[in-house]
């Protein structure tokens, strides 16, 4: 029960880490330097909590030699991750940019546990698992592009003509690919080195230096003016971020990949519909459906599905 609550919880903070991201890109100008401050903020709050637990940050340098090259990218996969949405978003639009990653955050999540990949807990694929994976689809897809295709259409906003529709969905099922491996990562570096804490630092750590070199070569002659505007809660996304890895390095080795996936993912939902119905952090308020409420509750069952058959 704990384990559902913790994910629950950190899936119910990533949207709103996305929208105070969103309003710090605006007062930064550049989604890359938004992500950049995110990343450091995030770090500096993972090491701190680290020396107060772990009473250090360092860990043997022999573990590169006898640990797989993979353990160590679990930030970057976060970083290609985060970016590619960005990318994305004029492609495919809000929908799918949001529907296609969490495909693929699913079926990635199913393959890792059904093998064992990356460490993880093995747990074989069933028709139960199946059954709940695809009750859980229905459900984000009923949830989010409900409001999404409302609110879009009313701005007359349509993803930028393409000849190639597919292609860019099939990069956004593979980022979530992505997502989902970084979260298995994530989870066995955690057992490698004994501590939560300290993986999810790691994590953070090659995110931020990933991020830093992006933007030295994009922006080379960053500036930054703060904006007499810019609320006081726009530096609050790298902290929720930073728990949303850490809960994740936490629940991984407890549930498997997959599990912590769907239960994120639930709670993510459940997130962006309280940001959407009190138009929290400055958002537009839109008012929660009675078919969003239906699909909340079949992802609800989907994962039920899933953790108890």
């Amino acid at each position: 029960m704990l384990t559902i609550l913790i994910g629950l919880i950190i899936g119910i903070g990533l949207p709103m880490q996305t929208s105070i991201n969103s309003r710090l890109k605006v007062s930064v100008g550049s989604p890359f330097v938004a992500s950049l401050i995110s990343f450091s903020l995030g770090t500096l709050f993972l090491a701190l909590i680290t020396l107060l637990i772990d009473k250090s940050l360092l860990f043997p340098l022999n573990l590169f030699g006898k640990e797989p090259f993979w353990l160590w990218i679990g930030g970057l996969l976060g970083v290609i991750y985060l970016t590619s949405n960005i990318l994305l978003f004029p492609k495919l639009g809000s929908v799918q940019t949001v529907i296609m990653p969490i495909l693929g955050q699913i079926i990635m999540g199913l393959i890792i546990d059904n093998f064992g990949l990356f460490g993880s807990l093995v747990q074989p694929l069933n028709w139960s698992r199946i059954v709940g994976a695809i009750l859980v689809v229905i459900g984000v897809i009923g949830a989010v592009s409900i409001n999404q295709i409302i609110v879009y259409r009313h701005k007359k906003f349509v993803p930028e003509k393409s000849n190639n529709l597919w292609f860019y969905r099939l990069i956004g099922i593979v980022m979530g690919m992505f997502s989902a491996t970084q979260t298995a990562i994530n989870g066995h570096l955690g057992i490698v080195l004994n501590s939560s804490v300290k993986a999810a630092f790691v994590s953070f750590f090659v995110g931020t230096i990933s991020l830093i070199i992006i933007v030295t070569i994009i922006h080379p002659n960053l500036s930054f003016q703060k904006n007499k505007d810019t609320p006081w809660w726009i530096w609050l996304g790298g902290f929720i971020g930073a728990l949303f890895v850490l809960g994740n390095v936490y629940l991984v080795p407890k549930i498997g990949t997959g599990l912590a996936v769907v239960i994120v993912l639930v709670g993510l939902i459940v997130g962006s519909l309280l940001i959407d119905q009190f138009g929290w952090f400055n958002s537009t308020k839109n008012p929660i459906t009675f078919a969003q409420i239906m699909s909340l509750l079949i992802m609800i069952f989907g994962v039920i599905i899933i953790r108890l058959l």
